[in-house]
């Protein structure tokens, strides 16, 4: 379910760019790790992912558009986009190429847009943002975030019921924020028991996403599924990336 999910995303992808003429153009496609500063700055705390050196932000470039994409498996790939609609979905890093390579088209294209990570204050003015719009469209849901965001744990807890899953084991059964960071044994109840899912889109990377999708409202963040959102239909909110 989870591969034929990921292929279906890459067979719109690729649709996109056969439509554009782009698989005939020798188009070069780069995708390189961001340090810490370059991705995120300093959002004022030191518990995010990529500070502590566990994930980190690979960014394809096309006809000067950025996309990217959160992986734990990081590295450069230097080819064409045929060469990327040829390429194997058998690891984080695969994955991680090809979901970047598909926000900076369809950032150049028009087709979708946030493909940047924020910086600095960023991630609290948008952890706010979000706790906002919660409260407007779905006031007092059970909410279940599968994965970690130390400022969305931080504004959304105080005015929900909320769950953290997450699988850094380093943040499992540690208290966040006053809420409890639980693994992947509690998944499929603190799942079952929500209204809402917030689901980084870092699971579309570690193909994961499709587990997530029960028939629930669900919301996406992060810069990571900002193209497949747009071909998917899927909610997403990302409110001060670029």
């Amino acid at each position: 379910m989870k591969s034929s999910l990921l292929e279906d995303i890459r067979a719109r992808t690729l649709a996109v760019w056969a439509e554009n003429g782009l698989l005939e153009e020798p188009i070069t496609v780069r995708a390189r790790t961001l340090s810490v500063e370059e991705a995120i700055g300093n959002p004022e705390g030191d518990d995010f992912p990529l500070q502590k050196g566990k994930e980190r932000l690979m960014e394809a470039e096309f006809r000067g558009a950025r996309g990217q994409a959160f992986t734990d498996r990081f590295g450069d790939f230097a080819g064409t986009l045929a060469d990327v609609a040829r390429m194997p979905l058998e690891n984080n890093f695969r994955r991680a190429v090809l979901i970047a390579a598909c926000n900076a088209t369809l950032r150049a294209l028009g087709r979708c847009d946030r493909t940047v990570h924020c910086k600095d204050s960023g991630p609290g003015e948008c952890a706010a943002l979000l706790r906002d719009h919660l409260l407007a469209k779905y006031p007092g849901a059970r909410i279940t975030q599968v994965g970690y965001q130390p400022k969305i744990v931080q504004a959304v807890a105080g005015s929900f019921a909320l769950r953290v899953l997450d699988l850094d084991p380093d943040n499992v059964g540690q208290e966040r924020h006053g809420v409890r960071i639980e693994g992947p044994e509690t998944a499929r109840e603190a799942l079952d028991r929500a209204d809402l899912l917030l689901v980084t889109g870092s699971t579309l990377t570690n193909d994961s996403l499709g587990g997530f999708l029960l028939g629930k409202p669900v919301i996406f963040y992060g810069t990571t599924i900002a193209g497949a959102a747009a071909l998917m239909g899927w909610e997403r909110f990302c409110a001060r990336s670029a």
